[in-house]
């Protein structure tokens, strides 16, 4: 399970207080206690999509799906920095990213290390 703290919630609020999903999504993340994987499949599920697989999962199988785009160097520096402004503007110009599941998605980055989490590409592009 992937905790997000009420003093993390409120720091991605303050980011993302013009967006009335990111914020949709924030209120469920509280409501759920912090549990990012319990509100990312509500979220799912409510957006349509039928996950199958156990929350935590899923989720990671989801983010990792996006890595290229996460990952891009423009973005990096900033998630580095627990900024996720940037990159929800980016993907909201995606037709194919589920926007509901931005913001739960780019804190599961955030919390699982940006540079953790975009070392395997790293290493691709190394070779």
């Amino acid at each position: 399970m992937t905790q997000v703290t009420s003093q993390e919630i409120a720091l991605f609020r303050s980011q993302l207080v013009d967006d009335p999903v990111a914020m949709e999504a924030l209120d469920l993340i509280e409501d759920c206690e912090g549990d990012l994987e319990d509100a990312a499949m509500t979220l799912a599920i409510k957006a349509g999509q039928e996950p199958e697989t156990a929350n935590s999962e899923w989720l990671d199988s989801l983010a990792k799906k996006w890595r290229a785009v996460i990952c891009e160097s423009e973005f990096r520096e900033e998630l580095a920095n627990n900024s996720i402004l940037g990159m929800m503007a980016h993907i909201k110009t995606m037709q194919t990213f589920p926007k509901i599941l931005a913001t739960p998605v780019l804190i599961y980055v955030l919390k699982q290390g940006v540079n953790n989490f975009c070392e395997p590409l790293d290493l691709i592009k190394s070779e």
